[in-house]
């Protein structure tokens, strides 16, 4: 048996990796406190990782431990040789890989890592071994060993790497995040364990500050493929870890719609979805089926605010889905929330129509003439622009368009 141990395991890609990587069945195993203590004792297993809260618990179950996992003084890795139970840490080797494959030097840098569990241990050891000049360790009271948030706003905004590895900003919980990065004024890079969204609230922070900021995937990819390496005594090539990570993007990232009313959106992305197999969402339809009412009769009875703030709702929903393509209001791209929201799991296409192409009225409250339609258009191009990480002119065929967003979607 191979598989995870860990509480909680509901959204964890770790099987479909180690099945890339090897031939043999992965399982997904959720255990109790005493479940763990029979899990270990009985040895009905040929290897196994570790997760969220065992990395430390497992330790005295084994007989041996790996020299990195002693360095880390955290386990995530377990192989069963005739019995015997050896402890291994490939957090260790995941993270360094992150750093290396995005170019992140942390060499004589000061660096902030957020959180001590076991995810942490690991990154400080890496921290440590490529010579950074000064680590501190944030946690949210006080404690041995590291230093309180407000002690970090107050003496540490000079740091020049953010490695966040505590569970804030993870799904469902997208809308937080554990750290200010407007406050830092010498911020090189963000790193960010978490994986699930694809960008974390603090890697779009990141990214808005000109930095370099990545989410944890390449870390959870790599860290597997050292782990495939231990239970299978084999060796991996790093470039099957840059394939898989490109690929699970593709498959679970979604691919966003965005644009003016009346540029296509829904039908263009209806066709893109049947096409690619995937599950189509129209925000405006969710809005209606949420109101009970068109949207033209809920914008006259309540407005314009109560209206965005249902929009807002719902796209906070779709957004935490994987793998789906969504066509969204006009106006989606005004809330700059919303645009975070859309970004943590998806590419953001702007669709874009000529002025004179766009269906004017037709149930749309901001758009009942070409006059309106056309101080729309100048006043969203500046939110459109920003939030896109594609444009496609929707000026050619239907089927022309939808190669063209696909094709830009996979780019």
């Amino acid at each position: 048996m191979y598989g995870l141990i860990g509480e909680t395991l509901g959204h964890s890609f770790s099987k479909e990796i180690h099945e890339t990587f090897a031939n043999y069945t992965y399982d997904l195993i959720p255990l109790s406190r005493q479940e763990l203590d029979t899990f270990l004792t009985e040895k009905n297993f040929s290897a196994v990782n570790v997760t969220i809260p065992y990395k430390e618990t497992v330790i005295p179950y084994l007989d041996h431990l790996h020299e990195t996992a002693k360095k880390v003084g955290a386990v995530n890795a377990i192989v069963n040789q005739n019995g015997v139970l050896t402890g291994y840490n490939t957090d260790y080797f995941g993270f360094h890989y992150q750093l290396a494959q995005n170019h992140i030097d942390v060499q004589n840098k000061k660096v902030l890592v957020l959180g001590k569990g076991g995810a942490a241990k690991a990154v400080l050891a890496v921290l440590a071994d490529l010579g950074a000049k000064e680590i501190h360790t944030v946690y949210y009271k006080e404690a041995a060993h590291t230093i309180t948030y407000d002690i970090c706003y107050t003496h540490h905004t000079d740091a020049q790497i953010v490695v966040n590895t505590t569970p804030v900003g993870m799904y469902p919980h997208m809308d937080e995040t554990p750290l200010e990065l407007t406050r830092f004024s010498a911020l090189e890079a963000v790193v960010d364990v978490i994986y699930n969204p694809l960008q974390t609230k603090l890697v779009l922070d990141g990214i808005q500050k000109g930095c370099i900021a990545v989410g944890g995937l390449e870390m959870l990819v790599a860290q597997a493929k050292y782990a495939v390496e231990l239970f299978t005594e084999t060796t991996i090539d790093d470039s099957q870890v840059v394939q898989l990570v490109q690929k699970m993007k593709k498959d679970t990232a979604n691919l966003v719609l965005i644009g003016m009313s009346g540029c296509g959106k829904s039908t263009i992305g209806k066709a893109v979805a049947k096409q690619m197999g995937r599950t189509f969402i129209d925000t405006d339809d969710a809005i209606i089926k949420k109101i009970h009412m068109p949207i033209a009769q809920y914008f006259e009875t309540f407005g314009e605010d109560a209206f965005r703030a249902v929009e807002q709702e719902v796209v906070t929903e779709v957004s935490k889905q994987h793998g789906c393509v969504i066509a969204t209001g006009g106006g989606v791209v005004l809330d700059k929330t919303n645009v975070n929201f859309l970004q943590q799991n998806g590419v953001l296409i702007w669709l874009k129509r000529d002025l004179e192409k766009l269906q004017i009225g037709n149930g749309r409250p901001l758009a009942q003439n070409f006059d309106a339609v056309k101080q729309l258009y100048q006043q969203r191009i500046p939110y459109y622009q920003n939030a896109a990480n594609s444009i496609v002119e929707n000026e050619t065929t239907s089927e022309q368009v939808v190669k063209n967003v696909i094709q830009a979607y996979l780019q």
